[in-house]
């Protein structure tokens, strides 16, 4: 088995990680930087999402795993303390994987400019810094709505619970495999009038959205930014690929919302620890 580890330079991290090459040395379990079968993230979400995009490419053969170094990971399963227990699961591997939905993004041009794809992780945002977008949504093919705000959030289900939570966007099981979008300061009054609630599309269903009057604006894609002109329109869909996470130890989704956002059982724990 190969693995390749994409860590951050954190004072946090720096020590997992020569612990962690240690333990896959004396497992002799190779580390690459090419063609790994496992890919190891040290870090953060933050980290997680930069070692997506770097192996995005190899998808259909790797496997992702989270080691959490950092204050919140909402894709990282293990911490320094069972990185023994995480070996020794690499060393009796047999295959298994839990996979998440990705979103697929085409930016198509006015000109003949070649169209872009890219995958997200999490969300790609539509948004201007100065001034407004003003843009047309296109629910499959058919017109929905003029929007005219800041811009506009599209998520993945496991993306839903980062940027889209924080502007008011639902939080979505990753099993229903559907795209949300939601609004980013919409205006709203007796000339100009949006839905105001985030929505949920349909697996086989997708968005376009066709910028209105917008010279430039920006393109995020997870954690990534593009400045982009002369767009004729970003159509968003469900992707055909997905990611994957090996499944020795899987946290459940809503265990993962609870302790992320509300920390409940820790709470409790902490109440009953002080009587």
């Amino acid at each position: 088995m190969k693995i390749a580890i994409v860590q951050n330079n954190t004072q946090e991290s720096l020590p997992v990680v020569r612990q962690l090459r240690e333990l896959l040395s004396e497992a002799d379990l190779e580390i690459v930087t090419q063609k790994p079968d496992i890919i190891i993230s040290v870090g953060g979400d933050g980290t997680l999402l930069s070692a997506f995009h770097r192996y995005a490419h190899l998808l259909d053969t790797v496997r992702f795993i989270g080691v959490h170094t950092g204050h919140l990971g909402f894709y990282t399963d293990w911490r320094q303390y069972n990185l023994s227990e995480l070996v020794n699961s690499l060393k009796n591997d047999n295959g298994e994987f839990i996979q998440y939905p990705l979103l697929d993004v085409e930016v198509v041009y006015n000109n003949r400019r070649k169209n872009k794809h890219f995958l997200a992780l999490n969300e790609s945002i539509v948004k201007i810094t100065d001034g407004t977008l003003v843009g047309d949504v296109y629910i499959k093919e058919e017109h929905f709505e003029r929007f005219r705000g800041d811009g506009l959030c599209i998520s993945t289900p496991t993306g839903s619970t980062g940027y889209n939570k924080s502007i008011g966007g639902a939080v979505l099981h990753p099993r229903l495999e559907a795209l949300q979008l939601t609004e980013i300061a919409s205006l709203n009054n007796r000339i100009f009038r949006t839905l105001s609630s985030p929505m949920i599309i349909a697996r086989d269903e997708w968005i376009k959205i066709k910028p209105i009057d917008t010279k430039e604006f920006t393109l995020t894609i997870d954690q990534l930014v593009s400045s982009e002109t002369d767009v004729e329109y970003i159509r968003f869909q469900i992707a055909k690929e997905r990611i994957r996470f090996a499944q020795y130890q899987h946290t459940h989704f809503w265990d993962r919302v609870e302790d992320a956002f509300l920390g409940a059982k820790m709470n409790n724990e902490n109440r009953m620890d002080s009587h």
